[in-house]
């Protein structure tokens, strides 16, 4: 039966690469995606399968199936604020990208309801089709989990994919522990503006957070044993406008990332102890905000392990390998920390001899692995009882 489901996806090749085209042309960010919701929605409406919209009209939920149980397909929508530089002929041009596949999950997924509503019968219970925003920002999962997505009817279990640029097309990958808490953070650092040529008089606030970067190095350096999978990155670090001013604030803003919690809630306290022990030591005054707070996201071995099965009958040539374990994150966590729950990773390898990892301007994804993940979603949705 699953091989069936996965002729029917390469027979919508061209079709999936049209819609995958599409949305790659017109990334949008965070909770605020009107574009890819309205495309969304269309299919929706054009293949008769029931909707309704959450978090501002920025979230789609579908519908398909019948049933006591309910099991949630999650893809995410979302991209990212910067330049594409792949020079695709389909590539962005509103200074967004899509440097995650996301535009590659909405696609699988739309190919999946296609799927399933033809298969509707055959399912075992209902299917919740989430097209969720605001991964990226760590925002999404929460924001649709307090509008009631969990709920009505109750949902049982919950599954996703991600696609990969650097594992090759036909290997399927998933694990237990497959990725790392994140806590995002943002640093403010205020001290004294004044002339460039009179620092005596200013209290500088770039170089009190130079020492703040230096020093939080050091502490991952210094205070984490080095098998301890963690990174402490600072992605953004804003301050002064003009060479011949000393600013009167300074901004950085990063994520620490850990399998363990017990560590991460020690090193979130150094954090803090560091920024306000050197901002003290400069007299300026600093605050340090929580952005994000994402657990690890753990998945369910039984369900892995139904669903890796499952996926060897649908074609037999695909490689199909267990222990994926990565310090990347996803906010589908915060779903998997509520019911048992399942995350693979679909190989998109380039045929190329240039790979580029995820969040580069000039990463490209092999859009033959859109059939593969689409079947994904539909043999998930079909096998699950």
């Amino acid at each position: 039966m699953y091989s069936s489901i996965y002729a029917e996806s390469k027979e919508m090749y061209n079709e999936l690469v049209e819609w995958r085209r599409e949305l790659h042309k017109i990334p949008e960010l965070g909770l605020e995606l009107p574009k890819t919701v309205s495309f969304v929605k269309k299919k929706m409406m054009e293949w008769d399968i029931p909707f309704e919209t959450k978090v501002n009209g920025n979230s789609v939920i579908g519908y398909i199936g019948a049933g006591d149980k309910c099991l949630l397909l999650r893809a995410d929508m979302d991209g990212l604020p910067m330049r594409e530089e792949s020079q695709l002929s389909f590539a962005s041009q509103n200074g967004n990208m899509h440097a995650c596949g996301h535009d590659i999950h909405t696609t699988a997924l739309l190919g999946a309801a296609k799927i399933l509503k033809k298969h509707e019968k055959e399912l075992k219970g209902k299917i919740k089709l989430l097209f969720q925003p605001g991964e990226e920002t760590f925002e999404g999962a929460n924001a649709v989990i307090a509008e009631g997505v969990m709920e009505n009817p109750r949902v049982d279990a919950a599954f996703a994919t991600h696609v990969a640029s650097n594992i090759p097309v036909g290997t399927i990958a998933y694990g237990t522990m497959t990725g790392t808490s994140v806590f995002g953070f943002k640093i403010t650092i205020t001290g004294k503006g004044t002339h460039g040529a009179m620092p005596q008089n200013g209290i500088d606030p770039i170089n009190v957070g130079v020492h703040i970067y230096q020093a939080l190095q050091e502490l991952i350096a210094r205070e984490c044993a080095p098998s301890k999978e963690v990174t402490l990155t600072i992605g953004q670090f804003n301050a002064g406008t003009v060479s011949n001013v000393i600013p009167e604030t300074g901004i950085l803003q990063g994520t620490l990332r850990t399998f363990d919690n017990e560590l991460k809630q020690r090193l979130i306290v150094r954090i803090k102890e560091i920024v306000n022990h050197i901002a003290n030591a400069f007299h300026a005054k600093s605050t340090v905000e929580v952005l994000t707070d994402i657990p690890v996201l753990c998945c369910d071995e039984k369900r892995n392990m139904e669903i890796a099965k499952a996926l060897s009958s649908m074609n037999a040539k695909f490689n199909i390998v267990s222990g994926l374990h990565t310090t990347g994150s996803d906010d589908f966590a915060v779903f998997a920390d509520k019911v048992p729950a399942s995350y693979f990773m679909i190989g998109a390898k380039a045929d190329s001899d240039n790979i580029y990892a995820h969040h580069n301007p000039k990463v490209c994804f092999n859009e033959q692995a859109l059939p593969i993940e689409a079947a994904v979603y539909s043999c998930v949705a079909l096998e699950w009882e």
